[in-house]
């Protein structure tokens, strides 16, 4: 079959006017992908060409118009489209189309050459704006949900409890298994820590003391936290984002129900209940932890191990646990944050609840960081 179709295929031709004007050529034949390497070399012996009569023509593709601008220029190529009569209506349209797009490539600037140093300059510039517009934005959620909260807490008709009762029961009850084992196994590991370390000292007593004030102060409200960050955080931004993508909130908004009082105060509330809750069971489980090594690898006796845990001074514990409505609250309103900013597609929901994770471990670290040297500056 392509045989015979090439058979019936006339060989396109440009040849000089032969009433004698030199700067005018006759396009003859067929213009086609087909015959691309033959006329390419055709025009390529004319060159300051005026004008070409384009009435004998037979077919016309896309390669053949692209050789023709190149022969003539596309604004001129343009304006034998529109003065050439004698032009099939498919010809005309497919020239004008072809010039049109070539015309908007021509326009496209061309990347220039960027040495290294500059990019990363720019990278780290664009990164920098980013970071204030995020934190901007994060400020302006947070001014808006305590606004919120202040115009319902004197209202209780307008309290969603049903749906409050549902976060707690996610967010605390669901999360005190996940929660007992992490801080568990990891009071274990600092004690078989401790107690390497301190051997060496012969001070492997002390391996007690130090997972009793490390858990009080630290491990156990942070490693609560870090969990639901990642748990809890991510579901708010995963189900606020659905509902975006599902355009539930537009529908919400349409119908005179504030988003905020419906989807983002009951989680908020919820997690500043369950997180302390949480963090108490981390400092617990972490230290039955640490005193099951103490009693079975270092043979330390049950009454003595809780005589030293009674021995903490109770401030250490309540240092701790002051952080966890701090965390609570910013884990809460960032993963609520990131869900209204999920766009129209299921990628985006993905993307921003990883970005809700990172955030909050970030964000969780940081301030625990800062209350460890506040704390150290005031003495406590």
């Amino acid at each position: 079959m392509s045989l015979s179709m090439e058979g019936k295929s006339r060989p396109g031709t440009l040849q000089s006017d032969p009433t004698g004007n030199g700067h005018r050529l006759v396009a003859s034949g067929d213009w086609t992908l087909l015959h691309y390497k033959r006329l390419f070399r055709e025009i390529s012996r004319y060159s300051d060409v005026k004008e070409v009569d384009l009435g004998h023509l037979q077919r016309l593709d896309t390669a053949g118009v692209v050789l023709l601008s190149s022969l003539l220029g596309v604004s001129r190529l343009r304006q034998l489209a529109d003065t050439s009569p004698e032009l099939k209506k498919e010809q005309r349209a497919l020239l004008v189309a072809v010039c049109e797009g070539l015309d908007k490539a021509q326009l496209i600037p061309r990347e220039r050459q960027i040495f290294p140093i500059v990019a990363t300059v720019a990278y780290i510039g664009e990164a920098v704006q980013a970071g204030w517009r995020n934190l901007l934005q994060f400020l302006s959620f947070v001014g808006w949900v305590l606004a919120t909260w202040a115009r319902v807490v004197l209202r209780p008709g307008r309290w969603r409890m049903n749906a409050f009762f549902r976060q707690v029961q996610s967010t605390g009850l669901e999360a005190i298994p996940i929660v007992a084992l992490l801080t568990f196994m990891v009071g274990a590991v600092v004690a078989f820590l401790g107690a390497t370390v301190l051997g060496v000292f012969g001070a492997s007593v002390y391996t007690i003391d130090l997972v009793a004030y490390s858990f009080m102060r630290e491990f156990g409200v942070l490693l609560a936290a870090i969990l639901m960050a990642g748990r809890t955080a991510s579901a708010f931004t995963a189900q606020i984002g659905s509902m975006k993508v599902n355009e539930e909130i537009d529908a919400m908004r349409v119908q005179g129900f504030d988003p905020i009082e419906w989807l983002v105060l009951p989680r908020v509330l919820a997690l500043l209940i369950t997180l302390p809750l949480l963090a108490f069971v981390g400092v617990v489980a972490g230290l039955s932890g640490g005193g099951l090594v103490a009693i079975f690898a270092l043979e330390v006796p049950l009454e003595q191990v809780l005589a030293i845990y009674r021995e903490v001074p109770i401030r250490h514990f309540f240092m701790g646990m002051i952080k966890a409505p701090f965390f609570a609250f910013l884990i809460a309103v960032i993963g609520c944050l990131e869900g209204f900013k999920v766009g129209s597609s299921a990628e985006s929901v993905g993307q921003h609840t990883t970005s809700s994770v990172v955030q909050c471990i970030f964000v969780v670290i940081l301030v625990d960081a800062l209350a460890a040297l506040l704390f150290m500056e005031v003495g406590w």
